[in-house]
């Protein structure tokens, strides 16, 4: 028992590393650029991995699980890591930041159309809320203001656009790898895979330049950090630990992101943002409740 509740402990410290991690890829992104500091933070983020959780065992991967869940966990976190990066302004990157957080909500509805995960027909309340918290973030110190929000995407269609792509994509890794990954963690891996791409990309398109700085050199580290890290930490409580309070705590997650990065960026945050993101995260928790006790 004793050994539960400190891996809980673990799991709930990955939950808030995770929620610090929209404010300091932020934070790197402003002095290394949105490519190269998105490079570096999975560069020493797949070395802290691999000095944690250690090496994947590739040979033992089933072969669908290695192609589909690279494929699609590399594009999820390049999608994260540059719709902060391309935001044109903190307070942009943190309602970036929470149209991510549309996945919580999606995974449980992609796992009862794909899944065949049953549920009740709180399904459809929960996903409702999600999507016109999005809208209420979205539409500025007004609230649920469609011309407001409309604008606000025109202003970074990309910013906005690779963020709901990555909550898609993201919602779809956890229903797919649920299937075919027959228990193995290929996370360090695709890490690696995900430094290498967007190493590639900077080498290839180019990107902006890197400012060096003790500063930049401790959000890298704090970045990378609350990546590799949370992740290690996350496997240690789902492996040992009580799972049922670690995915209610993930829920909570849009809140203490928009939380810690309004303080690391030095943002004020609107009451209606607020009102957007409690929102997102009673939604996520409805869809979670509808398929609890399925």
């Amino acid at each position: 028992m004793e050994e539960s509740r400190k891996a809980t402990l673990i799991g709930l410290i990955a939950v808030l590393l995770w929620s610090s991690i929209v404010g300091l890829i932020r934070g790197v992104s402003e002095h290394f650029g949105a490519t190269g500091g998105a490079a570096l933070i999975y560069t020493v983020a797949s070395v802290l991995l691999l000095l944690t959780i250690g090496p994947s065992k590739v040979a033992q991967f089933p072969r669908r699980y290695l192609i589909w869940g690279s494929v699609l966990f590399v594009s999820y976190e390049l999608c994260l890591a540059l719709s902060i990066g391309y935001a044109n302004t903190s307070r942009q990157a943190i309602e970036v930041g929470m149209v991510n957080y549309l996945w919580p909500a999606l995974t449980m509805v992609f796992a009862i159309l794909f899944n065949k995960q049953k549920s009740s027909l709180l399904i459809v309340p929960g996903f409702v809320i999600a999507i016109v918290g999005i809208c209420w973030v979205l539409g500025g110190d007004q609230g649920l203001d469609v011309a407001g929000m409309l604008a606000n995407i025109e202003d970074n269609p990309l910013s906005y656009g690779l963020a709901f792509a990555g909550s898609v994509i993201w919602a779809t890794y956890c229903t797919v790898t649920a299937r075919i990954a027959e228990g193995r963690n290929g996370v360090t891996l695709f890490f690696m895979l995900t430094a290498a791409a967007l190493w590639i990309k900077y080498l290839v398109m180019g990107g902006e330049a890197m400012v060096f700085s003790v500063e930049a050199f401790v959000y890298l580290a704090l970045a990378a950090a609350a990546m590799g890290f949370g992740y290690a930490a996350w496997n240690v409580g789902i492996l040992r630990g009580n799972v049922t309070i670690l995915a209610g705590a993930s829920y909570f997650i849009p809140v203490l992101s928009a939380a810690l990065a309004a303080l690391l960026l030095r943002t004020p945050l609107p009451l209606s943002f607020w009102q957007g993101a409690a929102m997102v995260c009673a939604g996520s928790l409805l869809c979670w409740i509808a398929t609890r006790n399925r």
